[in-house]
């Protein structure tokens, strides 16, 4: 009886997390429309921050009860898996267009800001003085976004349909409200299953519980691509992953000094390998994530976690 509730708990939680990821959806693109702002801009931001919700509780709530080096295997983990699992099934679902600012300016970013928290913790952690690099590289991220609103909104033609300001504000917030519930409720009930049928804490850590805090940035990023708004789709990703890094890992070790340990240096070479990789299939598929392109992103994530649990077991 028990498990069929955790059952029915982790259908809820699915259903929440689609029906959230709409609203969110149509909530910012909403908000977009109305103020002119380009929907990359939303996606990189809003969209990008509220969907890294559950990584950026569980680090910074981990740094604050001094298990802060829960926190850069949180961060790497979810990075890894935003691209290569996250994109990678959403544009083998429907093939994701990608903005040549995009392509020129943020994800060379991502890749760049990866590169430099490798260098941060070569020295075994991540301290308040690398925190203030983070911080500062984080303002500049911020700065950059609003000189593209501006822009955008310079650019932008009259919306040709009246938005409903509050309303769209209401569905961004609860669909977010719903994003990180349905969450949470996945993530807990399929955990009771996987432990009642006998399977490892390392399986449910390396599968379900990874799995489940990005289910988020999945759910968003398809609804996204489905909807058209692939500038929303692609931001989504990149955003967070920039915020993981310069926002999450930045404030965590500004509150307390994080442990960055040597088995990190190889995943963190991955996260970089990952965001590479991206990069290049969206040049090679011409300004597009092509369905071959999320296959192949796959399978690399696919040889990653065999690599990882092979290591695990031994």
């Amino acid at each position: 009886m028990d498990i069929l509730l955790q059952f029915l708990i982790l259908a809820a939680g699915f259903v929440m997390l689609i029906k959230g990821a709409d609203w969110f959806v149509e909530g910012a693109s909403s908000i977009a429309a109305k103020f002119g702002i380009p929907q990359l801009v939303i996606g990189l931001t809003i969209v990008a921050m509220g969907t890294s919700a559950p990584e950026a509780a569980v680090s910074i709530s981990a740094a604050l009860k001094d298990s802060a080096d829960i926190t850069i295997g949180n961060i790497v983990g979810s990075n890894i898996m935003n691209v290569l699992v996250i994109l990678g099934v959403a544009s083998v679902i429907i093939p994701i267009a990608v903005s040549v600012s995009t392509i020129k300016y943020e994800m060379p970013f991502m890749v760049g800001i990866s590169g430099v928290l490798l260098l941060l913790g070569l020295d075994g952690k991540i301290t308040w003085v690398d925190g203030l690099i983070l911080a500062a590289l984080f303002i500049a991220y911020l700065a950059y976004l609003f000189i593209q609103a501006k822009r955008g909104r310079a650019d932008a033609e009259e919306c040709p349909q009246e938005v409903v300001i509050w309303k769209a504000i209401l569905f961004l917030l609860i669909g977010l409200a719903m994003i990180i519930l349905g969450s949470n409720f996945a993530v807990d009930a399929a955990s009771e299953i996987a432990g009642f049928f006998g399977m490892s804490k390392r399986f449910i850590g390396l599968t379900v519980v990874a799995l489940g805090t990005s289910l988020p940035e999945l759910c968003t990023s398809v609804m996204a691509a489905r909807k058209g708004n692939a500038d929303i789709a692609i931001g989504n990703i990149v955003g967070s992953n920039v915020f993981n890094v310069l926002f999450v890992v930045g404030l965590s070790s500004l509150v307390t000094t994080v442990p960055y340990q040597p088995k990190f240096i190889f995943d963190m070479c991955i996260a970089i390998a990952a965001a590479v990789l991206l990069l290049v299939l969206c040049i090679l598929g011409r300004k597009k994530l092509r369905r071959w392109g999320g296959a192949l992103m796959l399978l690399g994530y696919a040889g990653y976690f065999t690599y990882i649990a092979f290591l695990t077991n031994n």
